[in-house]
Parts: structure tokens; sequence; C-alpha cells
């Protein structure tokens, strides 16, 4: 079964500037725009935003 176009795959990366990603999948229908998540930053040691990046 193919993938969707509807659904890609996104690296998030973290606004802390320690340079960790991780990545996931987004509904682009539902959100068009850049992704942010809320995910710990292992080397910040602490929850902080990760932004999509394109």
């Amino acid at each position: 079964m193919a993938r969707s176009t509807a659904r890609p795959v996104v690296k998030l990366k973290s606004t802390a500037g320690t340079g960790v990603t991780y990545v996931t999948r987004k509904n682009r229908l539902n959100d068009p725009d850049r992704f942010v998540l809320r995910k710990y930053d292992p080397v910040a040691g602490e929850h902080v935003p990760f932004r999509e990046e394109r």
C-alpha cells in the first residue's frame, strides 16, 4: 500500500539551538502551516518547542 501525499514526513528541529531533531508525520490538510510541537530536548534537559524544518 502506497503512502499518501497528504501525510508527509517532516523533520522537527529544536528551537533551543542544540541541533536535536525529531522525525514525524503531519496531516497537510489540517496543518498547512509550519508544525510546532513541544517535545523533550535531551541536550537542553527540558521540554522546548520544536519547529518544522523545510
